[in-house]
This record gives structure tokens, C-alpha cells and sequence, in this order.
């Protein structure tokens, strides 16, 4: 017979994730603190974060509509990302953790490591996820994919509130069939042939199963990521020889788009390449990867 503890446990970690359902998010569930611990580096741990931490509770929102994946890659730019979603339903679940159980909790910043650069964030969402059992590692970079909802974002809660943790994927989605088939043919997978600047690579065993994944970050943050790219421009056009020179290089047209997604507050202006989940099946044609899919699953039932 379950002591009432842990009874009341299992009934907090339940009411917490329904919330995090309620409010929106398509998966959630709880990381192994001891893994996370393990795992993460020094100084990007959860307790480096939150000393007396207890638990991470991560969660998932949808990706993209199933139109998106139709427009042209500048149009999508725009609009492609719904991870403030992630955050939002995050940041309402530590307040309901702490009003409901009178137990400390913050959400988790997605934000950068300000003593460690514009590249390294503070934690590891991704890692969250994957070890809550939320998402598996593809061969698109480090990007976690979902074999009923296809391609989330996410974002994480910590508490101090001791919840029983979930475990990690049984089976990863990634490869589909599809790609593995593709890779037979052609030595290559579809994230892999149409990734814009090739930086993706990678080996799928005779089982059809993930052997190796290369990720080339620098080169697909030199064209996607564009977090120096205004203080780069700003100090090109003070070392131009004359106002002309000056004018030219803040008034490009390319240049002035940068301009315009600041003011606008566009996420479009950093890491908006999704190309290589266009053509991935799994991000794209999972049961539940959008809302069609999604409305047509609950009509069905």
C-alpha cells in the first residue's frame, strides 16, 4: 500500500503536468535529477541554477502549422517559432506549483550564458526533454523529435518539490523508414541533402538505427544565428572611410531587414532555418505534428 507521501507526490507530479496539458503543451514530464546532474557540465547544471532543486518538470508545445512547411523559406522565417508558447506555459506552472504546494519553483531561462557567450545557454532544454522522455535525438543536429507530435519546443520548470522522474524514449523515431531507405540509396538522409550549408552528416547502421550524427554548429550559426551580426555591422559602418561609406553599409537593403526585425521584435531574427525539418517526415507527417492532424485525431475518437 502506497504511504500518503507518495501518494500526495503522485498526485502533485499528475495535477502539475495536467496543467501543463491544460494550458497547452502537447507533452510534459519529469527529468531524472541525478542524470541531468551527470550529464551537464559544470556550471549548466540545475542545481547551478537552483541549489536546492528537486525536480525538472519539462514540457512540449507544437511546432509549426501543416501550411508553414509550404511557404518559402524567407516568408517562414517570421513566423515559423512558437517556443514563447513553451515559456509561457512554463512560467504559469511555477506559479502554480508554488501556490498550490507552497513549495518553491522558477521557470527555467532559455536564455545565453552571459559569461560564456552568445552560444552557450544557461541549461539544456533539449537535454531536459530528452531524459523526461519527451523527446529523442535526431540526425538533424540536436534537434528532438517526437513520433506522435513530430517537432516541439520546449521549455523546463524547476522545484523544489520531490516528484517521481519519467523515463527517456524506449525507441527513438529517428530515422524514419523513409530516410533510411534514402540513406541506402544515396549515402544520405533529407535533413542531411537539403540542410543549406551542409552541416549535417552521419551513419545509420545495417538496423536502420542512429550510428553517428556530426553537427557542424559554426556553420549553421554563421548563416542562421545572427546574434553578432548588428554589432558586426554597427562596427563596419564606424570604420567607414566617409558618411557615404557609412550610409551604404547601414542602409543595405539585407542589412535594413535587420533593422526591421529588431523593431518588430521578430524572432525571425535568430535561428529561423528550418529546412532541414521541411523535408524530415517525422517533423512533418507524425499522427499529431499539427492541428489537422491533431483536430482530425480527436474527431476520430
Amino acid at each position: 500500500m502506497a504511504s500518503t507521501k507518495s501518494a500526495d507526490t503522485e498526485g502533485a507530479k499528475q495535477a502539475i503536468l495536467d496543467y501543463c496539458l491544460r494550458k497547452g503543451a502537447l507533452a510534459a514530464g519529469v527529468a531524472d535529477l541525478e542524470a541531468l546532474e551527470r550529464i551537464a557540465p559544470p556550471g549548466h547544471r540545475p542545481s547551478d541554477l537552483m541549489p536546492k532543486v528537486k525536480s525538472v518538470i519539462s514540457l512540449g508545445v507544437g511546432g509549426q502549422t501543416q501550411g508553414a512547411w509550404s511557404v518559402p523559406a524567407k516568408a517562414m522565417g517570421y513566423f515559423g517559432s512558437t517556443e514563447t508558447r513553451a515559456y509561457t506555459i512554463a512560467y504559469g506552472a511555477a506559479f502554480f506549483i508554488e501556490g498550490m504546494y507552497q513549495t518553491p519553483a522558477i521557470y527555467c531561462p532559455p536564455d545565453m550564458d552571459n559569461e560564456k557567450g552568445p552560444r552557450v545557454p544557461l541549461q539544456s532544454l533539449k537535454l531536459h526533454a530528452e531524459i523526461a522522455g519527451i523527446g529523442a535525438r535526431s540526425l538533424a543536429g540536436d534537434i528532438l523529435l517526437h513520433p506522435e507530435f513530430g517537432y516541439m519546443y520546449y521549455a523546463s520548470i524547476f522545484t523544489e518539490l520531490a516528484l517521481e522522474p519519467d523515463q527517456p524514449m524506449a525507441e527513438n523515431p529517428c530515422p524514419a523508414p523513409s530516410c533510411v531507405s534514402m540513406y541506402r540509396q544515396i549515402g544520405r538522409t533529407p535533413c542531411q541533402k537539403f540542410c543549406p550549408v551542409q552541416c549535417l552528416s552521419g551513419h545509420i547502421d545495417a538496423d536502420g538505427k542512429q550510428a553517428e550524427m556530426h553537427y557542424d554548429m559554426a556553420a549553421c550559426a554563421e548563416m542562421s544565428q545572427q546574434y553578432e551580426a548588428v554589432p558586426a555591422l554597427l562596427a563596419e559602418a564606424m570604420a567607414a572611410e566617409d558618411a557615404q561609406g557609412r550610409d551604404d553599409i547601414l542602409f543595405d537593403p539585407d542589412n535594413k531587414m535587420l533593422w526591421y526585425k529588431m523593431s518588430v521584435g521578430s524572432g525571425g531574427l535568430l535561428a529561423q532555418c528550418f529546412e532541414c525539418m521541411r523535408v524530415c517526415p517525422i517533423a512533418t507527417k507524425s499522427p499529431l505534428a499539427d492541428p489537422i492532424r491533431r483536430s482530425k485525431a480527436k474527431a476520430a475518437t
